[in-house]
C-alpha cells in the first residue's frame, strides 16, 4: 500500500506520418525555446516536506494542469520550421535535451539565466528539496554536460530537475524564430527562448 494514489493511461490514435515531429531532426543553429517553467519536481518535493509555500504549490499545479495542446498546434502549424520537439518529463530538461541531441548528431547549449523557473521552485532546491530522480538524472546525464565557470549550482540543479507534466521542448529554424515567438504571443501561450543547437558531440550538452 501507498498514501498516494497511482494509476497509468495508454493513448492509442492515428497520425499522419508526415505532420508527426520526432526528437531527432535538430540543426546546429536552430533556437531552442520551451513552453512551461522547469521546478515541478523541486516543488513538489517540498510539498511532501511540509515546506512549500501555498502559492508556490498553486503556481505549480497552474502549470502542470495546463495542456499541450496550445503550444502543440502553434509548433505544427509551423511546419517544417520546427526540425525536433519533445516533451519535458521526467528526465528533465537535461535528459530529454539529450535525446534530443544524440537523435539530431549534436549537442544543445543552454543559457541557464534563460531558463524559466517555476516561483518558489529555486528556494526548495537551496533548502534541500531534490527529488531522487534529480538525483539520478544527475548521475546519467551528468557526463554529457558541460558547465561554464561562474553558472549558479542551482540552476544546474534545474536543468535536473525531473517534471511532472512538463512543457515542449522544440528546435526552431532562426530564421522563423522571431515568427513562432510571435505566434505564441498572439496566441496567449507561454513560451522562452533558451539556448541553441550546435555542432558537437551528438548527445552533448553545454550549460553556461
Amino acid at each position: 500500500t501507498h498514501p498516494e494514489p497511482k494509476y497509468g493511461l495508454a493513448v492509442v490514435g492515428l497520425n499522419r506520418p508526415d505532420r508527426v515531429l520526432a526528437k531527432g531532426g535538430a540543426r546546429a543553429g536552430d533556437a531552442l525555446i520551451l513552453t512551461k517553467p522547469l521546478g515541478s519536481g523541486a516543488v513538489t518535493t517540498a510539498l511532501k516536506r511540509g515546506t512549500a509555500g501555498a502559492d508556490d504549490v498553486r503556481a505549480a499545479v497552474d502549470s502542470m494542469a495546463r495542456l499541450n495542446a496550445g503550444a502543440a498546434r502553434i509548433l505544427a502549424a509551423a511546419g517544417a520550421d520546427v526540425h525536433a520537439m519533445t516533451d519535458v518529463t521526467g528526465f528533465g530538461l537535461a535528459g530529454h535535451g539529450h535525446e534530443m541531441a544524440v537523435q539530431s548528431g549534436l549537442a544543445l547549449r543552454f543559457r541557464t539565466a534563460d531558463l524559466p523557473v517555476l516561483p518558489g521552485a529555486l528556494v526548495c532546491l537551496e533548502a534541500g528539496a531534490r527529488p531522487g530522480g534529480a538525483r539520478r538524472n544527475a548521475e546519467h546525464y551528468g557526463r554529457f554536460a558541460r558547465v561554464a565557470d561562474g553558472v549558479d549550482p542551482l540552476r544546474v540543479d534545474l536543468a535536473y530537475d525531473p517534471q511532472t507534466s512538463g512543457g515542449l521542448l522544440a528546435a526552431v529554424d532562426p530564421g522563423a524564430i522571431e515568427r513562432v515567438l510571435a505566434a505564441f504571443t498572439e496566441a496567449g501561450e507561454p513560451v522562452w527562448r533558451i539556448g541553441e543547437a550546435v555542432a558537437g558531440d551528438a548527445g552533448g550538452l553545454i550549460l553556461d
